[in-house]
């Protein structure tokens, strides 16, 4: 993916140039972490050998949005956190989706976006609270991405097949009738667009509102699968699957330095098949995907909810004391994350840590360095010897960075200014 990005080419330097006032803050941002990830320009930690005093630098992680790598390692971590959080009781898989002809309003109006997950949420807890006075939990993913990478919002749940009474216990609920509750939905999501238009694009909006309204009889469509393999094995999948990155890369099979192709399963007929974009297309549709600012794209709600989960967990241990029936352990047991060596080692097989020079010593931590206000600076050094390697090693890196920016520099000066004219159509929509 970097090398789309970053390599000789320079693509996103003649995409910002090109398109600089179209994109979002926050997309600069991410891209920008996204290209420093992994390398000495965002700050490192050095370890020590002392055994024979060889030294090892170990670069930070952006852990980006963007970033398809710490996306992959985050995603791993998240399912197993859930595994820890969640009630051992059965859960369903469900998707929430509409009517295609909407997704491009929810591009242009992103703050849209959450109050579509908030929706679809209440939808469900409506209905159980109505009709067998529970409250269910929730953890919901929003996926803005389809499988060719067009923006099409829609939401994943990880929903309680039941829900919890007052006192704490938990009642089994098989049944959801979600083909009763499609209209429902069409109805609160054609409802929450007409809110967040104003006159003028209610006017302008209008027709096509009302042919997804007229063409989707039966309501916009909601799919829960029956469940498959036991909770801990539901839980493993749906988390890996809400939180995914909008492409992996094994799914990019050419880079040409001006085209980019990629596989995708067509879900009209289940085949696969490949498409070829312009780098400037890929670029634009991949970078559609990053989040605003602080949006949450996974969000808890019910009995999951974090205002709610101490007080929910408090009466189902009251209720777990009277009965001695098991929900979940009550044991106030530290949540186990699994750390960078651990990773590494589950990954490769070899102790990161281990000294390849002397190979009976391991490496410690001496101390690292950080990026504050875009300049690299020593946030810790556990003694002066550590803390001057520390130093040479930011001389070493700053000279090679201003080096490569006066290369750049350079470069872009035979360019010359091209100009920004024509429309953009980042958001899936032209601008009168």
């Amino acid at each position: 993916m970097k090398r789309i990005f970053f390599d000789e080419h320079r693509h996103w330097e003649q995409f910002v140039a090109k398109h600089g006032k179209r994109i979002r803050p926050q997309v600069i941002k991410e891209v920008e972490k996204f290209r420093i990830c992994g390398t000495m320009h965002g700050g490192f930690k050095l370890f020590a050998c002392e055994g024979c005093g060889h030294m090892k630098f170990v670069p930070y992680r952006c852990k980006g949005r963007f970033c398809t790598t710490c996306s992959n390692g985050e995603t791993e971590e998240w399912s197993k956190v859930m595994e820890q959080e969640l009630l051992t009781v059965p859960h369903r898989h469900v998707v929430f989706t509409m009517d295609e002809r909407l997704w491009p309003l929810f591009c242009l109006k992103r703050e849209m976006l959450k109050a579509l997950m908030d929706e679809a949420a209440k939808l469900l807890q409506d209905w159980f609270l109505d009709r067998y006075k529970v409250t269910i939990g929730i953890v919901m993913g929003l996926h803005t991405f389809g499988s060719r990478m067009n923006f099409n919002p829609h939401v994943h749940m990880l929903v309680t097949e039941g829900g919890m009474k007052a006192d704490g216990e938990f009642k089994r609920i098989e049944f959801i009738p979600f083909e009763m509750l499609r209209k429902r939905w069409q109805a609160a999501v054609l409802s929450l667009i007409r809110g967040h238009l104003n006159q003028r694009e209610r006017k302008k909006y209008r027709k096509l509102l009302d042919e997804a309204y007229r063409e989707n009889p039966d309501g916009f469509y909601v799919h829960a699968p029956k469940r498959k393999g036991n909770v801990q094995k539901q839980l493993q999948y749906i988390g890996r699957y809400m939180r995914r990155p909008a492409i992996s890369l094994k799914r990019i099979v050419k880079y040409d330095g001006k085209t980019v192709t990629f596989s995708y399963v067509d879900k009209t007929d289940g085949e696969e098949k490949f498409e070829t974009l312009t780098v400037e297309e890929f670029i634009t549709r991949i970078i559609r995907h990053i989040p605003d600012e602080h949006f949450k794209s996974i969000r808890h709600y019910g009995i999951y909810s974090r205002r709610s989960k101490k007080m929910w967990m408090e009466r189902i241990e009251a209720w777990w004391e009277r009965t001695k029936k098991w929900l979940k352990k009550m044991a106030k047991e530290k949540r186990v994350t699994v750390r960078w060596r651990e990773k590494m080692f589950l990954s490769w097989g070899a102790d990161p840590l281990a000294c390849p020079k002397c190979k009976q010593e391991y490496f410690e931590y001496k101390g690292e360095v950080c990026l504050q206000d875009g300049r690299l600076k020593v946030k810790y050094a556990v003694c002066e010897t550590a803390r001057k390697r520390l130093e040479e090693m930011i001389q070493d890196v700053s000279g090679f960075q201003t080096r490569q920016e006066r290369k750049k520099e350079k470069e872009s000066k035979h360019q010359g200014k091209k100009e920004q004219g024509g429309q953009l159509h980042l958001l899936g929509l032209r601008y009168e």
